[in-house]
């Protein structure tokens, strides 16, 4: 196995140090693993790709990262849809879902708009929603999953390269 040497300056040694600390002991592979995500990162980069980060699952407490580019949004009061294309040309479709919420007047009765704009004596009440990430391998696929406005653009938008190089 080939031998390479890599010299570290006095004032990043305490990372290397934690690397290897994190690693096992095996510095090697820890060097490698963050050397094989940053050029996946940099090609999607430069394919036009960007690296998503979303949050899913109850109380949307989990995160999950992958490399794509939004093709579409759509919302309404309690929902959020987005449609990206990951680099490896599936479709991921994040749907987020607000909680549920309730105000009360002094009387217990709904507060209204009026708890809306802060007028008056009123409680509120909420619980976190919940979000989900699913990914499907065709357009075709999305149709029956997202309101069929947002496939009308996610359609259009998906036959398009990420980024379109300009000869001028």
């Amino acid at each position: 196995m080939p031998n390479k040497t890599i010299y570290v300056s006095d004032g990043d040694l305490p990372i290397y140090d934690r690397a290897q600390a994190i690693a096992g002991g095996n510095l090697s592979a820890a060097i490698a693993k963050a050397l094989r995500r940053y050029v996946d990162v940099e090609d999607g980069r430069r394919e036009g790709f960007d690296e998503i980060t979303v949050r899913v699952g109850p109380k949307a407490r989990r995160k999950v990262r992958f490399t794509g580019v939004l093709l579409g949004t759509f919302g309404n009061n309690s929902t959020a849809i987005h449609v990206y294309r990951s680099r490896s040309g599936k479709f991921v479709i994040h749907t987020q879902r607000t909680g549920d919420y309730t105000a009360r007047d002094a009387d217990g009765k709904p507060a209204g708009w009026r708890s809306w704009l802060g007028l008056g004596d009123y409680t509120w009440a909420g619980s976190t929603g919940e979000s989900t990430l699913e990914v499907v391998d065709t357009v075709e696929e999305l149709r029956a999953k997202i309101p069929p406005e947002l496939f009308d653009l996610v359609a259009a938008t998906a036959k398009q390269p990420a980024v379109e190089d300009l000869d001028i």
